[in-house]
């Protein structure tokens, strides 16, 4: 089960980590040390530094705006398919109370 953080503290634990990562020998070092500090999942934290690389630029991927818009338009898609399920019962239904009225 996942904890909700609060926006703010993934903000500054990402800005800490880059901004102290020139003082470590790695990003996965950096990561450890800002996690213990502020009392948070290295890989969690981990996972937050690398979305904001990909969000500035410094890394390729899909950025956090791009994935809203994919999850947006997978839930219309989603509804959409339904919607067209319905009304082929429908049709199918109607077409087939048309096909017995006419014998």
């Amino acid at each position: 089960m996942s904890k909700i953080i609060d926006p703010e503290v993934k903000a500054r634990a990402v800005r800490l980590v880059t901004e102290h990562s020139p003082e470590y020998p790695s990003l996965t070092a950096a990561v450890t040390a800002v996690a213990k500090q502020l009392g948070v999942g290295k890989e969690s934290l981990r996972r937050w530094v690398i979305q904001a690389q990909v969000d500035t630029g410094e890394r390729g991927g899909v950025t956090t705006n791009e994935q809203s818009e994919i999850k947006r338009l997978k839930a219309e898609n989603r509804r959409l398919r339904e919607d067209v399920a319905i009304l082929r019962a429908a049709t199918t239904f109607f077409a087939g109370e048309l096909e017995t009225r006419n014998r």
